[in-house]
């Protein structure tokens, strides 16, 4: 693979979006009617990410960043679990308060990865394979396409398995549906960045990748 010098940038900024998103989700926000995590108001960005990945870098570099973001996001589940886990030393009091916030449970990790890994490699599959299947015309069909099945799919499996059986149902239900119009809405506000960062990076890197003869399996990381 050719050296591309805004591919680790853009790695950096999609792994902090996720993990700033995680943390980010321990609360439930209302706003405007809608009820749902407060990490879903950044998590969208690491889709945009994830689209100017497979556009400009192709499904294998993308595959590796996907994968990288999810070893990031175990390491940081472990070590807030052990901290929680750990005596507090005499005279810290906040250790409610901190078992609030970072006290994920097994439950609250699973739940995040297994959406995680579904939701990034359907939208970057679908981005590919349209994008060779259009022949590279009409950016804004895929981008929003594969934004709209692989949020649901996020969205969906992220919070039952989360929250089913311990929020309300109505509750649940309720976080799905605004999880996923913020979600979608947020990426077709975004069309016009993502049109500009997308150009911007083929003219720089001098890079365009059609994944006609791609490996799609996400457990093939040799090449």
């Amino acid at each position: 693979m050719r050296s591309c010098k805004y591919l680790s940038l853009i790695t950096v900024v999609f792994i902090s979006v996720l993990l700033v998103s995680n943390v980010a989700s321990s609360k439930i926000v209302e706003l405007f009617t809608f009820e749902f995590d407060g990490g879903t108001l950044l998590f969208p960005l690491s889709y945009i990410l994830g689209d100017v990945l497979t556009e400009v870098y192709g499904y294998r570099r993308a595959r590796r960043v996907i994968w990288l973001g999810m070893y990031m996001n175990v390491l940081m589940a472990l070590i807030f679990m052990l901290i929680v886990w750990l005596p507090a030393a005499p005279g810290w009091e906040n250790q409610g308060a901190l078992e609030l916030i970072l006290g994920w449970t097994p439950r609250i990790v699973f739940a995040s990865i297994v959406a995680y890994l579904v939701g990034e490699f359907v939208n970057s599959y679908i981005m590919a394979k349209i994008k060779v299947k259009m022949e590279g015309r009409r950016l804004w069909v895929r981008t929003i396409s594969s934004t709209f099945v692989a949020q649901l799919l996020d969205s969906v499996i992220f919070v039952m398995i989360a929250f089913y059986g311990v929020l309300p149902f109505e509750l649940v239900t309720s976080i799905i549906v605004a999880n996923f119009i913020i979600k979608v809405g947020i990426e077709v506000v975004f069309t016009p960045v993502t049109y500009a960062a997308i150009g911007f990076l083929k003219k720089e890197e001098g890079i365009d990748v059609y994944d006609r003869d791609t490996n799609f399996n996400p457990f093939h990381l040799k090449s």
